[in-house]
C-alpha cells in the first residue's frame, strides 16, 4: 500500500478518505517536525490540498484587495515540496489551492480575482453544499485527466464543484493545460514528462462517498505504487 503524504489544511477528512478508498496509506504531514526533503524521501506520493491564497509577491505581483492568506509558512513549505517531488519524480496530485501552488512553483502566475479578470466568468465560488455542481470542464483528448475520467465524460467534459476566486494565469514551465471551464479558466494542468503530476481546480475529494472522481485518486495511487 503506497504511503501518501498529505500537506495539512483546515479540512482534511475528505482528502484522507479519498486516498484511503483508492488504496493509499495516509500520512498527514507534520510541517513543524518534518522537512520537505524528509517527506519526499519517505513518501510514494504527495497530495496538496485546498486553502488560502498563495502570496502574490512570490510570482511578482502586488496583492489584490481580496487576497486571503494561507496559514503562516504554508506557501514556502508546499512550494519546496513541489520542487523536490518534481526532481525526484514522486507522483503529485494538487487540488484547488494545490494546483496554484504547483503552477507558481514552476514559475507560473495566477489570476488573483476571477470576477474582475475574466470577462463573462461563470460562478467559480459555489460553497454550499460542497458537492454542488458549479459548471462543466472541457478536457483535452488524450491527456492524463481525459484518460482517467473517460468513462465519466460526455461530449468531452464533465460537471464539477468549485470554490475558488483565483486560478492559473500564465502556465508554469513544463506544465500544460488539459482542462478548462466554459469561460476559459484553467481547470487542470499536467506535466506529461513525469510519472504523475496533475493539478485540478475543483474539489474531487468531496465526492468520496459517491465516487464521481475516484478514478483520479486511483490513477494517483497506481502511479505511487509503481
Amino acid at each position: 500500500m503506497p504511503r501518501i503524504a498529505i500537506a495539512p489544511c483546515s479540512k482534511m477528512h475528505d482528502y484522507e478518505e479519498s486516498v484511503r478508498r483508492a488504496g493509499g496509506d495516509v500520512h498527514v504531514v507534520g510541517t513543524d517536525r518534518e522537512s520537505p526533503m524528509e517527506i519526499v524521501a519517505n513518501s510514494d506520493g504527495i497530495l496538496l490540498a485546498g486553502g488560502g491564497d498563495v502570496q502574490p509577491s512570490i510570482y511578482g505581483h502586488a496583492a489584490h484587495q481580496t487576497f486571503d492568506a494561507a496559514e503562516a509558512g504554508r506557501d514556502d513549505y508546499e512550494l519546496e515540496l513541489v520542487r523536490l517531488a518534481t526532481e525526484a519524480d514522486v507522483p503529485l496530485f494538487a487540488i484547488c489551492r494545490g494546483i496554484q501552488v504547483l503552477n507558481v512553483a514552476r514559475g507560473g502566475t495566477l489570476i488573483q480575482h476571477i470576477p474582475e479578470e475574466v470577462a463573462g466568468a461563470v460562478d467559480h465560488n459555489v460553497r454550499e453544499p460542497r458537492v454542488a455542481i458549479a459548471h462543466e470542464v472541457w478536457v483535452t483528448p488524450g491527456s492524463l485527466v481525459d484518460r482517467l475520467m473517460r468513462e465519466t465524460e460526455e461530449d468531452g467534459g464533465f460537471p464539477v464543484n468549485s470554490r475558488h476566486h483565483q486560478a492559473v494565469k500564465t502556465v508554469g514551465s513544463g506544465l500544460i493545460t488539459t482542462a478548462t471551464a466554459p469561460d476559459g479558466v484553467v481547470e487542470a494542468i499536467e506535466d506529461p514528462s513525469k510519472r504523475f503530476v496533475l493539478g485540478v481546480q475543483w474539489h474531487p475529494e468531496n465526492f468520496y462517498r459517491t465516487g464521481e472522481f475516484r478514478a483520479l485518486f486511483e490513477g494517483f495511487i497506481a502511479a505511487a505504487t509503481n
